[in-house]
């Protein structure tokens, strides 16, 4: 089985969503990797070391902006050449805009957003949420053709790089026409905090800090720990925080090790967001708040007096003043 993994970049470096891609159960399959871009070719060792047997670079200009239309385009003409049984992509923003595109020029089948893969004996499957998370549905594959399937960042423990291993390196050429789309302006965060859908840990706050200053609590919190800030999106609609920061079924899907909710009641649109984080602290001062249903660890109090204890004792952990 010959399995090709589209390799997310940015600023030159890979993305923590496309090493996870190398930790994902595939058996004995034979690993290749893709990279599309403008001076793409340094990529090609470390996805090497993650296990790459071969690493293929689309270096062109007119993907320098990297849009789901040239990406589309290019890889639409590369795949068919390398006849891989599996096309493997993270499901993020660029992810999520790819894939459909792929599935439909290349008439393939599409699982998205998947929470488990695996392959065994040339027989694939898949496990994605469905009904708002509440459930999940195994995805069997039914015949030969060609699979694309997205995987939902966090869902894999990235290998560790090894220096020893060298991929095959190949350059593939491709003729793109004139783009009806063109990427004009990247506006960069000003955000130093890791964002929510890589973060090992998430702190996140509701509405019922009531304002957007009462959210120094929460960032204070989540410094001290080294996680990122998330929102419901009741706090995202009062103005609290920005919408980057909404997590939840309209806002960010994140599967950190650790979440923790604070004031965040659990509606079922907040908890489609992050039903899949291995480990769930809530704090809420509603013992029968739907989050405790779904929370490994609770406690029933005000944030305003809890989160401060807790920041206090992680900065003695710490060693901080």
């Amino acid at each position: 089985m010959k399995i090709l993994i589209i390799a997310e970049h940015n600023n030159g470096q890979l993305s923590e969503a496309t090493r996870e891609l190398f930790g994902l159960p595939l058996g004995q399959a034979e690993r290749h990797a893709v990279v599309a871009g403008e001076g793409v070719e340094p990529l090609a060792a470390p996805l090497g070391q993650l296990g790459a047997a071969k690493v293929h670079l689309i270096d062109s200009p007119t993907l320098a902006g990297s849009t789901g239309e040239s990406l589309a385009q290019a890889l639409g003409q590369f795949i068919p050449q390398l006849a891989p049984d599996i096309v493997l992509a993270a499901h993020t923003p660029q992810g999520k805009d790819l894939a459909p595109r792929l599935a439909i020029a290349l008439d393939a089948a599409l699982a998205t957003d998947c929470v488990q893969v695996s392959c065994a004996d040339d027989h694939v499957t898949a496990r994605r949420p469905v009904y708002a998370g509440k459930a999940t549905a195994e995805v069997e594959f039914t015949d030969d053709s060609l699979k694309v399937i997205t995987v939902r960042p966090r869902t894999a423990k990235p290998p560790g790089p090894d220096a020893t291993r060298t991929a095959e390196v190949a350059t593939i050429a491709v003729e793109l026409p004139e783009q009806k789309t063109a990427l004009k302006e990247i506006i960069a965060s000003d955000n130093a905090r890791p964002d929510v859908t890589e973060a090992a840990i998430v702190v996140t706050g509701g509405r019922s800090l009531g304002s957007s200053e009462n959210f120094s609590i929460i960032e204070a919190f989540a410094d001290s720990i080294g996680a990122a800030v998330g929102s419901s999106r009741a706090a995202v609609d009062a103005g609290y925080r920005p919408y980057r920061d909404q997590v939840g079924q309209t806002g960010k899907v994140v599967s950190p090790q650790v979440y923790i909710a604070c004031g965040v009641s659990g509606a079922i649109q907040h908890l489609a967001g992050m039903r899949t984080s291995k480990h769930i602290v809530a704090i809420n001062t509603d013992p029968d708040a739907p989050i405790f249903q779904l929370a490994d660890y609770g406690i029933v109090g005000d944030l305003f007096d809890v989160v401060p204890a807790l920041t206090d004792a992680a900065k003695n952990q710490n060693g901080n003043d």
